[in-house]
């Protein structure tokens, strides 16, 4: 599905961006720690923006059960994962850290998706 090469690429461009924004924009802004808090969501947002691109292209050249499944649980963990992450580095709101693992889970079951897809084939 075109869809998910689209999801990829934007996330990466945003992982780009807000990578950079982080280290110039925030740099001696918030503490060291929520620095590390925002490279963790921006590394894992990355990660997942190319999760999503292999997604899209595997879906274009097989027939694969749960691909659709993996990219849509990919893109809702870097909402989740990455989202709240992003908003806890710059808020210091902490409560946002028990939607962290909410969308770890969703990363790990859309990387599950995709290897039992990929095994029924």
């Amino acid at each position: 599905m075109k869809l998910f090469i689209i999801f990829g690429a934007v996330n990466a461009l945003i992982s780009v961006a807000l990578g950079a924004f982080g280290a110039h924009g925030l740099e001696g802004k918030i503490s060291e720690h929520y620095m590390g808090v925002w490279e963790k969501a921006v590394q894992y947002q990355m990660y997942h923006a190319l999760g999503l691109l292999a997604v899209g292209i595997l879906m274009q050249i097989t027939n694969a059960p749960l691909l659709g499944a993996s990219g849509w649980l990919m893109l809702l963990g870097i909402i989740f994962f990455s989202g709240s992450l992003y908003i806890l580095a710059v808020s210091g709101i902490s409560i946002l850290g028990a939607i962290t693992p909410i969308g770890g889970v969703l990363f790990l079951a859309g990387w599950v998706c995709l290897i039992i897809g990929i095994l029924k084939i």
